[in-house]
């Protein structure tokens, strides 16, 4: 990989990276420093990793980073505060903030999975390779985290049709 290439690589993947790191973390200052550690590393290693696995490698190092984070600052793990919504959602903007609250909920495996899956459309291989899982787990902890969203809308006594 050459300079040319690792630019274009920041560039392509930024964005991805800080929703994908921000929906679990909410920390704007913790992302940026590890989005910066994923690409310097992406930058040590760039001899050893193969043409085109580039983005699943700068996943796999930006959620390793984030479950580092996480395990040293367990508070931001999960909220297991009740969600208090006033009326249903009535547009895209509150529909994803409710979104959001409720990802807070899961834990971090399920949350990066759903993440990988509806927001980056990784395939279910893909996120297994990502996060060293085979196929058939990444399908068991999808489901689990969607059903665990369902519920809490329910509780809600919110239809989005999930």
């Amino acid at each position: 990989m050459n300079n040319e290439r690792y630019n274009a690589l920041v560039k392509e993947h930024t964005g991805g990276l800080y929703k994908f790191l921000y929906k679990s973390i909410r920390d704007k200052d913790v992302v940026k420093d590890l989005l910066q550690d994923s690409f310097l590393k992406l930058w040590e290693h760039k001899e050893n990793i193969q043409e085109g696995k580039e983005k699943s490698w700068l996943f796999t190092t930006a959620y390793h980073f984030m479950l580092k984070y996480l395990e040293k600052d367990k508070k931001n793990v999960r909220s297991d505060e009740p969600i208090h919504v006033a009326v249903k959602p009535n547009n895209e903007f509150e529909t994803q903030e409710l979104i959001d609250l409720l990802l807070l909920k899961l834990p971090p495996l399920q949350k990066s999975i759903l993440l990988l899956r509806d927001m980056e459309g990784y395939d279910y291989k893909e996120i297994g390779e990502i996060l060293n899982l085979n196929e058939s787990q990444v399908k068991v902890y999808l489901f689990r985290a969607r059903q665990k969203v369902r519920e809490e809308l329910k509780a809600l006594n919110i239809d989005l049709d999930l």
